[in-house]
């Protein structure tokens, strides 16, 4: 396999990029001077050196500058919505990443905490646990009513919204993740609802308008 096939099969890894949109890629990249190259391989380079996940919502982030940032220090770190005290820690909503999580934070109707799953369950699929966090969002339910930071209403969980696309796959999500903790929801008084149909069937979360997501949120059930 050439180097063009390699960087194909690479980009046809990405999100919604068949074969024929990688190899375009390809191309444009060698259509560029060396200098953009090098520049963009510096960049990817870099995104791992400044970004963690955090340890509590499993949210990407751009960690603040310190001379002293290693690894170690970066799993410990808590993103700046689960690290801020105002954040209502008595909602957590699941999503299926980190782009949903970013749409429903600019649309700027939910103050609350998130987890992020990894992804959907797959609606054919035996190993569905190495496929999403679903051990993680349990104990993330589990720690301390819910809240492993603190924050405001002392920490309690009150409600966990299940925030995915209306979809095949993502109405199945929600019959699994709702079979998943309903049992630990209950022991705890925690109610689970999931976003109303503001969204419309086939909606993806991550491209919903604000107006949509505000209506999505205020007709959960």
């Amino acid at each position: 396999m050439d180097i063009i096939e390699k960087l194909t099969e690479i980009f046809k890894e990405f999100p919604g990029i068949g074969e024929r949109q990688a190899k375009r890629f390809v191309y444009f990249l060698m259509s560029k001077n060396p200098a953009y190259a090098k520049n963009l391989s510096l960049l990817v380079s870099d995104l791992k050196k400044e970004i963690a996940q955090c340890k509590e919502c499993f949210r990407f982030f751009i960690l603040p500058a310190s001379p002293s940032q290693g690894e170690n220090s970066k799993k410990e770190k808590l993103c700046d919505i689960c690290a801020n005290l105002n954040t209502d820690s008595s909602m957590l909503m699941i999503v299926e990443k980190d782009s949903d999580l970013e749409s429903v934070r600019k649309s700027k109707v939910y103050y609350g905490k998130y987890f992020i799953l990894g992804g959907l369950v797959p609606i054919v699929e035996k190993n569905t646990k190495n496929k999403i966090r679903i051990k993680e969002l349990i104990e993330r339910i589990s720690a301390k009513g819910g809240s492993a930071s603190g924050g405001k209403n002392n920490g309690s969980l009150k409600e966990i919204i299940l925030g995915f696309s209306l979809s095949p796959q993502g109405d199945h999500t929600d019959f699994y993740i709702k079979n998943e903790i309903k049992d630990l929801a209950e022991s705890l008084n925690i109610k689970i609802s999931s976003l109303g149909r503001g969204l419309s069937t086939g909606t993806e979360l991550e491209y919903s308008d604000n107006d949509t997501i505000k209506n999505a949120l205020k007709n959960r059930q």
